[in-house]
């Protein structure tokens, strides 16, 4: 139980970098801090993050896989991550980024990724 919600923080945390990776230059370039950054300087800061990314999320996959004696198979981590890179992503959207809204298919959608993760996890 310890390993298996242990493995669900470090995916949290693994994707809130990721999300920052992935678009924190699109809000860097909103405040105006980085307009005038070669996209060069874009990846290699993007790829800072990803490194933080990548030291939560390898532990998370050792700790929780049942190939090193964790509770999920790899199916079932992999869904775990996709629910909460999108969890993480639209709660980010919302309130950092101010871009989005959060609609009614949007909700339709969480509650089809809820129903995947139901269902990977039956026998």
């Amino acid at each position: 139980m310890k390993a298996g919600i242990f493995t669900i923080l470090l995916l949290c945390c693994s994707n809130v970098f990721m999300t920052f990776a992935w678009y924190g230059n699109l809000k860097l370039k909103e405040l105006h801090i980085s307009t005038d950054w070669p996209l060069i300087l874009v990846i290699l800061a993007s790829w800072g993050l990803a490194l933080l990314e990548y030291c939560f999320m390898i532990p998370a996959n050792s700790i929780g896989s049942r190939i090193n004696g964790g509770p999920f198979s790899l199916m079932q981590l992999k869904i775990i991550q996709e629910a909460i890179s999108l969890t993480i992503f639209t709660v980010i959207a919302v309130t950092v980024f101010h871009t989005e809204t959060l609609q009614w298919n949007h909700i339709v959608a969480f509650l089809c990724i809820i129903a995947a993760v139901f269902f990977a996890f039956l026998k």
